[in-house]
C-alpha cells in the first residue's frame, strides 16, 4: 500500500518495547463489502480463504484509509523481519450503566480530572470509551494525545508520593466500577481452545487446500484408491496435530486457572476493607495482605510492612525473596527512578507466593495493585508463550522458493499438456483434466508429510534422552548451531556451595584461614556476628528457609534462629522480630543474642545487601555482605587490608566463590525505618573474606572438549565474579592451558573525560603458599608481541560490556570474535549478548537453570533450560538430567534432522520429476499411467520409503563442520538437477527404443513368445466390461516400459538419497527402511519377469520378451551406479567443494567470517597494555550491523 498516509491514519503501538507494532486506521466501506460478498459467492468461497491467509488484502478490499480517530477497523502490522498483519474491530465501552448506578455524568469528579489515562480515554458528553484488544492486551483511545494506549496499569510517571496519597487509603466505589469497565477483569483467561477450532484452523492450511484439490481431482479421475490414502494420511496428520494443541491448550488452561478465583481482602476508601474475588481487582486498589502462603493475583506495589516472596515462579529459583515497602519520597520523579534499590524490590508480582508478611509496628501489610490480568509478569509469561517470536530458518523459505519452481516446472508441463491434447482433438474436459493432473505429479501433496516426519522421530528419540521439546521446528535449527552460551552455577558448575572457610582481618592485615573442614566452631568476633544476621533467611514453620548460600554460612556458626514474641521489649526493637541466637555447640559469645531491625535486601544491580540488627545488651550495628570489590569500596580504606587484590585473586583463581563483610556501629536514638541506605551504608570496618566452594559438574569437562573439538564456541556468561568465571573456564576446558586471556576493563564517561577502556594480559602464575597444584592470576603489566598469536580469549564484566556497547559499539564485533568470559552480568546484559551475537550471523544456542536466564533463552536460535520451573516453560527445550550433557545430543539430534529434511527434499522432488517425466513422455502419444500404475508408485513405493527414510538415529560423533543450511545451495541443486537429467535421459532411451523393438509392431498384443490369448481378446473383444476398455486405453509397451523404469527408479534413489555418516547413522543400520526396500525392488523384479495375465491385467501392462526387461535392468542399473558414483564422487565430497569454493575464490558473507578474515590481517589486534577513548563521549555508535535473527549466509557443505 506504500508508505503515504493520510494524516492521523499511522502510528506505533506499544512505541519501544518489545512487541512494538504499526497500527493503520480503516473506515468499513458499504459498496466495497457488498462486492467484496458477491465475490465470495462467485469464487465458491476462494476470495475468502484468500482474506483468510492475507488479513491485510481483507482490509484494503473491504474498507477505505481514514485517521485512527475515525478508524473502526484498525490493520496491524510487526516491526520485525516478518512484517506479519493483522487486523481488529475498534469497539466501543459504554459508561451509561454507572450513570443510573452512581449517578455518573460528564462533569463528574471522579471523570474531570484528566491527569490519568482511563479518563482521558472518556469521550463526553456520551461517556464511550472506544478500544481495541490485540494479543489479550487492551487498548484505549487517549482523547487528549490521539493514541491507542494501554490500559490496565498505573501510570509510569506517578511519583512515590502521589502512590501513598492517591492510592493509600483505597480507591472510593465509583473509582472502582469505572477502572473495571474501562480496564477489565483482572484475570489471565487462556481458554480450552474447542476442537472444532483447531480443526478448521488447520484444514485452512493451504497445504490442506491443495490436497483437497487434488483428491477432487483424483475423484473425478476414478483414482478413488490413493485419494482415499492421501484424505487417511490427512485425517491421521490433522488429528494429531489437533491432539497436540488441545494438550497444550489445556495444559496452560490449567496452569492459570487458579489465578482468577482467588479471595483477597481489598481496602475501601469509604467503605473499610472488605473481600473481593480477584478477577474485579483493578489498578490502584488497596490490598490488605494477611497470613502466610498467599498466590499473588495482581502485580502490586508494596507500601506498608515488609514480604518474603518466593519467585520461582519467574526466575526458576524457589529462594524466599525479601520485599520492602515503597518509601515516601518528596521528588516528583518516577517512583520506578527514586528508590534507592531496584524498584522490583519493592513489587510482588503476580503468581508469586507470599511466604511470610510482616506489618509495621503490628499495623497491617498493604500494597497497592500496580498491574492487572495479561498486563502483569506471569500475564506477560503466558502471553510469550500464546504469541511465540516467529522463527525465519532459513530452510523453510527456501522450501517455499523450491515449491514454487515446482509449479513453475508444473505450469510448462500444463502448456504442454494443452498443446499435444487440443492438437489431438480431445474433449476440452479431458484436456482440462490432464493439464490439472500435471500440477498434482508436479507439486507432490505429501511433501509437507514426509517432511515432518523426520522431526517427530528426533523428537522421540529426544523424549527418551529426557529432552523434551514444546517447538519441534527448532529441532533442525539445532544442527546449524555453531555457538553455544553457558551460564555458569547451576549449568557448568553445582548448584550447591560449601562454605570451605573464613579470611578473618584485623588492623594487621588477613589473618590466619579459619578452615570448617577441622569442625572447630568459629571463634566469636564481629565476623562471626555478621555471618549469625546478614542473610535473608526466614523461619517458616520451624524450618529455615532462603538462599543456599546463606544456609550455608549460618550454619557453620552453630547459631539458632527464632522470632521474638510479643513479650519482646527492647527500645527500638518491633515485636515479632527476627533473632538469632547461639547454640550449646557454637563459641562462647558475650551476646545473649542478636535481633534484626531491618533489612536493605540483596540486589544483583547493587551487588550487596545490609542489615541492621540490634545487639541484646550490646550495641546497635550494620552488617553489609556482597561483592568483595563493592564491599570494599564502603569501608574506611584504612580497615582494608593493603594484600586485598592479591588475596582476593588467590582464592577466585582456584575457582572459589568469595564474599566479602563489613560493619559500623549506629547511634541508638534514630528508628531504624528512619535511616537511609547511603548512611548506613559508610565509612565501614572491613571484616574478612567467606571462601565458597563451587563445583564443576563431572559431565562439563567432556562435553565441553566435545563442543570444542567440533569447532562449536563455547561462552560462559554469569553473574559470579570475574576471576573466579576465568578460573571456572580454565577448569573446564573452554580455554585451554596454552591459550592467554585478555582482560578488558573499561571506566564510564565522567565529566569532561570520554569513555576509555584498557586491554590486560592475565597471566597464570604459581602461588608457593598453596602448593604447586593450586595457583592465582596476576595481571601481568608488561608483555612481548609473540603473545599475539591469535590465540586468546577475552574477558569482560557486565558493566564492560555496557560501556563497550554504548561508547565503543565499532569495537564490539572485534571483541565478541574472541570474547569467551563475561562475568557479573545482569538477565538484560544477558539477552543483549545473545542479541550481538546473532548480529554477526552465529547460530546461538543459550543453556541456563532457569535462573535469571529466562530472557536470553528466549532471545537465543535455541534455548535449553536445565530447570523444570514454570519460568522456562517459554523455553524451546527442557532437559530433565541437570547437567549439559543434553547439548551434544540436541545438535546431534538436530543435524541428523536437518539432513533428513534435505534427503526428503531431494528423494520427493525427484519422485515428482520421475512421474512427471514419465507421464509427459505418454502424453506425447496420448497416453498415459493407469490409476493401479499411479497407485503402485504413490502408496506402495513412495510413501513407505517417505515413512522408513526418516528412521536412521543420529550419529554418535560430533564432526567438525555442520551440514548445509540452505536447500539452495551448489551441492544439493547440482544432485536434483544431475539426478533429474539421469532420468529423463533413462526415459526418454527407453520411450525410444522400446518403439524401434522388431516386436513394437504387434500393437496391443502381448509380445511374449508364450501366446496368451486373454489378452487380444480382452483389447479387442466387443462385449468386454467398460472399465475395462476404459483401462485398455493406458495398454502399451511405451507405458510399461515407463512404469517400470520410473517405478524401480524411485527406490534406487531412495537408496542412493539415504544419507549415513557423518552426520545420521549408516543406512544399513536402518534395518526397516532396508528391508522395505529389498521387499520393494523384489517385488517390482517378480512384476517384470512373472508372465501372470491377471495381474499384468490388473496393473494395465504389456508382456514384453524377456531380453527387453534385461534391457530394463541394464538400463536402471547404469543408472543406480553413475548416480552412486556422482552422489559419492562429487556430491558428497567435501574436500573437492573446498577446492572449488577456493578456485573461484568464493568466501563466507556471515559477518563473522568476515570479521575472522580481517582481524587475521589485523596485525595491532589484539592491542595490549593500551587505553583506547571514545571520540565524542556517550555519542560514538560506530558501524550498525542488521540482525537476521535467524538467517544465515553462511554455505555450510
Amino acid at each position: 500500500m506504500g508508505d503515504h498516509f493520510e494524516k492521523g491514519q499511522h502510528a506505533l503501538l506499544n512505541e519501544g518495547e518489545e512487541n512494538e507494532m504499526e497500527i493503520f486506521g480503516y473506515r468499513t466501506h458499504s459498496c466495497r463489502k457488498a462486492l467484496c460478498l458477491a465475490g465470495s459467492v462467485f469464487s465458491f468461497g476462494i476470495l475468502p480463504l484468500v482474506f483468510y491467509w492475507r488479513p491485510a488484502w481483507c482490509v484494503w478490499a473491504n474498507c477505505t484509509p481514514c485517521s485512527l480517530e475515525d478508524a473502526d477497523v484498525v490493520l496491524l502490522r510487526t516491526r520485525d523481519e516478518f512484517q506479519t498483519y493483522s487486523w481488529k474491530k475498534v469497539m466501543w465501552i459504554c459508561l451509561s450503566a454507572l450513570n443510573s448506578t452512581f449517578g455518573l455524568t460528564p462533569d463528574h469528579p471522579v471523570i474531570m480530572d484528566e491527569e490519568y489515562i482511563i479518563n482521558r480515554a472518556i469521550r463526553k458528553p456520551d461517556l464511550k470509551v472506544r478500544c481495541i484488544k490485540v494479543q489479550k492486551i487492551r487498548y484505549v483511545w487517549n482523547n487528549l494525545e490521539g493514541q491507542f494506549q494501554k490500559i490496565g496499569s498505573l501510570e509510569d510517571w506517578l511519583s512515590s508520593a502521589k502512590i501513598h496519597l492517591k492510592f493509600g487509603s483505597g480507591l472510593t466505589r465509583e473509582e472502582q466500577e469505572l477502572r473495571r469497565l474501562i480496564c477489565g477483569p483482572n484475570v489471565i483467561d487462556v481458554e480450552i481452545t474447542p476442537i472444532w477450532k483447531l480443526l478448521i484452523k488447520e484444514v485452512l492450511n493451504p497445504f490442506y487446500i491443495f490436497q483437497l484439490f487434488s483428491v477432487c481431482l483424483w475423484f473425478s479421475e476414478d483414482y478413488k484408491e490413493y485419494a482415499f490414502a492421501i484424505i487417511i494420511m490427512s485425517i491421521i496428520s490433522i488429528a494429531l496435530t489437533v491432539y497436540d494443541l488441545r494438550e497444550q491448550s489445556v495444559k496452560l488452561h490449567h496452569l492459570v486457572e487458579s489465578h482468577n478465583s482467588i479471595i483477597v481482602p481489598v481496602c475501601e476508601r469509604k467503605a473499610g476493607v472488605q473481600e473481593l474475588e480477584s478477577r474485579y481487582l483493578v489498578p490502584g486498589d488497596l490490598l490488605v495482605l494477611s497470613g502466610n502462603g498467599v498466590h499473588m493475583p495482581c502485580d502490586a506495589i508494596l507500601i506498608d510492612g515488609s514480604c518474603v516472596v518466593n519467585e520461582g515462579m519467574l526466575t526458576g529459583e524457589s529462594i524466599p525473596v525479601t520485599k520492602t515497602p515503597l518509601p515516601k519520597m518528596d521528588s516528583s520523579g518516577s517512583w520506578k527512578t527514586q528508590s534507592e534499590a531496584e524498584y522490583k524490590r519493592h513489587v510482588l508480582f503476580c503468581g508469586t507466593e507470599v511466604i511470610q508478611a510482616k506489618g509495621v509496628c503490628s499495623g497491617p501489610v498493604r500494597a497497592v495493585v500496580l498491574q492487572t490480568g495479561f498486563n502483569t509478569a506471569k500475564g506477560d509469561l503466558v502471553r510469550s508463550i500464546l504469541y511465540p517470536k516467529p522463527m525465519n530458518f532459513k530452510l523453510y523459505r527456501d522450501a517455499i522458493r523450491f515449491l514454487l519452481c515446482l509449479v513453475g516446472i508444473a505450469t510448462i508441463g500444463m502448456i504442454y499438456t494443452l498443446c499435444v491434447y487440443v492438437l489431438s482433438g480431445e474433449p476440452p474436459a479431458e484436456v482440462v483434466r490432464k493439464a490439472l493432473d500435471v500440477v498434482t505429479i508436479a507439486v507432490p501433496p505429501a511433501l509437507p508429510a514426509a517432511l515432518t516426519t523426520g522431526i517427530i522421530y528426533a523428537q522421540r528419540r529426544l523424549k527418551k534422552r529426557g529432552i523434551f521439546c514444546i517447538s519441534p521446528q527448532r529441532i533442525n535449527v539445532c544442527g546449524q548451531l555453531n555457538l553455544v552460551c553457558f551460564d555458569k552455577t547451576g549449568t557448568l558448575t553445582r548448584d550447591g556451595l560449601d562454605l570451605w572457610g573464613v579470611v578473618p582481618c584485623d588492623q594487621n592485615g588477613f589473618q590466619e584461614v579459619h578452615s570448617f573442614a577441622s569442625a572447630r566452631p568459629l571463634p566469636w568476633s564481629p565476623l562471626c556476628a555478621a555471618m549469625a544476621s546478614c542473610h535473608s533467611l526466614v523461619l517458616l514453620n520451624g524450618t529455615i528457609q532462603g538462599d543456599p548460600l546463606d544456609r550455608k554460612m549460618f550454619e557453620a556458626t552453630a547459631w539458632e534462629m527464632a522470632n521474638s514474641g510479643d513479650d519482646f521489649l527492647i527500645k527500638g526493637v518491633p515485636a515479632h522480630a527476627m533473632v538469632v541466637k547461639p547454640c550449646k555447640t557454637a563459641s562462647q559469645a558475650p551476646v545473649e543474642g542478636i535481633a534484626v531491625l531491618h533489612q536493605f535486601p540483596f540486589s544483583s544491580a547493587l551487588q550487596r545487601m545490609t542489615v541492621i540488627v540490634q545487639e541484646m545488651g550490646g550495641d546497635r550495628l550494620a552488617f553489609m555482605k556482597g561483592a568483595p570489590e563493592k564491599v570494599a569500596s564502603f569501608c574506611q580504606p584504612e580497615t582494608v587490608p593493603t594484600s586485598f587484590v592479591s588475596e582476593l585473586q588467590i582464592y577466585t583463581a582456584q575457582g572459589f566463590r568469595v564474599i566479602a563483610m563489613a560493619y559500623k556501629k549506629l547511634e541508638t536514638d534514630h528508628h531504624t525505618t528512619a535511616l537511609i541506605r547511603d548512611k548506613v551504608e559508610s565509612d565501614l570496618i572491613f571484616l574478612g573474606l567467606l571462601i565458597f566452594e563451587n563445583q564443576l559438574k563431572e559431565e562439563t569437562k567432556p562435553v565441553l572438549e566435545e563442543l570444542i573439538s567440533a569447532r562449536i564456541r563455547t561462552v560462559m556468561i554469569t553473574g559470579d565474579n570475574l576471576q573466579t568465571a576465568i578460573t571456572v573456564a580454565r577448569k573446564s576446558g573452554m580455554v585451554s592451558e596454552d591459550q592467554k586471556v585478555i582482560l578488558i576493563e573499561t571506566s564510564e564517561t565522567t565529566g569532561s573525560s570520554s569513555a576509555s577502556i584498557f586491554w590486560k594480559l592475565v597471566e597464570e602464575k604459581k602461588h608457593i603458599m598453596y602448593g604447586n597444584q593450586d595457583n592465582y592470576i596476576n595481571i601481568r603489566e608488561e608483555v612481548s608481541d609473540n603473545s599475539r598469536d591469535g590465540s586468546y580469549h577475552f574477558a569482560l564484566s557486565g558493566k564492560s560490556f555496557q560501556v563497550i556497547s554504548q561508547h565503543f559499539s565499532s569495537l564490539l564485533p572485534k571483541i565478541l570474535m574472541n570474547g569467551t568470559i563475561f562475568a557479573r552480568m545482569s538477565p538484560g546484559q544477558k539477552s543483549s549478548l545473545v542479541e550481538e551475537f546473532q548480529k554477526l550471523d552465529y547460530f546461538v544456542g543459550m543453556c541456563g537453570d532457569g535462573a535469571n536466564d529466562c530472557g536470553a533463552l528466549k532471545m537465543a536460535h535455541v534455548g535449553i533450560s536445565l530447570s523444570e520451573q514454570e519460568a522456562s516453560v517459554a523455553s524451546p527445550f527442557t532437559s530433565k538430567t541437570p547437567n549439559i550433557e543434553c547439548i551434544p545430543h540436541l545438535i546431534k539430534e538436530g543435524r541428523a534432522a536437518l539432513v533428513t529434511s534435505f534427503c526428503m527434499f531431494k528423494y520427493m522432488a525427484l519422485y515428482s520429476m520421475i512421474q512427471y517425466v514419465g507421464v509427459l513422455l505418454l502424453y506425447w502419444e496420448t497416453n498415459s499411467l493407469s490409476n493401479y500404475q499411479f497407485l503402485f508408485q504413490d502408496l506402495a513405493v513412495t510413501t513407505l520409503i517417505g515413512i522408513t527414510m526418516n528412521l536412521n538415529g543420529a550419529y554418535p560423533k560430533l564432526v567438525p563442520f555442520r551440514p548445509a543450511g540452505q536447500l539452495i545451495s551448489p551441492p544439493l541443486l547440482l544432485s536434483v538437477i544431475v539426478n533429474i537429467l539421469f532420468s529423463l535421459a533413462m526415459h526418454i532411451v527407453g520411450f525410444l527404443l522400446v518403439q524401434r523393438q522388431p516386436w513394437y509392431s504387434t500393437g496391443m498384443h502381448s509380445a511374449c513368445k508364450v501366446q496368451n490369448e486373454s489378452i487380444p481378446i480382452l483389447t479387442t473383444s466387443p462385449t468386454v466390461p467398460e472399465n475395462a476398455t476404459n483401462n485398455s486405453l493406458f495398454t502399451s509397451f511405451e507405458n510399461t516400459t515407463i512404469w517400470f523404469l520410473g517405478t524401480i527408479n524411485c527406490i534406487i534413489v531412495a537408496l542412493v538419497f539415504s544419507k549415513g555418516k557423518p552426520f545420521r547413522q549408516p543406512t544399513y543400520k536402518n534395518y526397516i527402511f532396508v528391508l522395505v526396500l529389498v521387499l520393494q525392488l523384489a517385488v517390482c523384479l517378480f512384476i517384470l519377469f512373472a508372465d501372470i495375465p491377471d495381474l499384468y491385467r490388473r496393473l494395465d501392462l504389456l508382456c514384453t520378451p524377456v531380453p527387453w526387461r534385461v534391457h530394463i535392468v541394464v538400463m536402471l542399473g547404469c543408472n543406480f551406479v553413475v548416480s552412486l558414483a556422482v552422489e559419492e564422487a562429487i556430491i558428497e565430497n567435501r574436500a573437492l567443494w573446498m577446492l572449488i569454493k577456493r578456485c573461484f575464490g568464493y568466501q563466507s558473507k556471515s559477518q563473522y567470517r568476515i570479521w575472522q578474515r580481517a582481524l587475521a590481517n589485523d596485525p595491532s589486534w589484539p592491542p595490549l597494555n593500551q587505553i583506547s577513548y571514545s571520540d565524542v563521549p556517550g555519542c560514538d555508535r560506530g558501524v550498525s550491523y542488521s540482525n537476521p535473527v535467524f538467517e544465515s549466509n553462511e554455505e555450510q557443505l
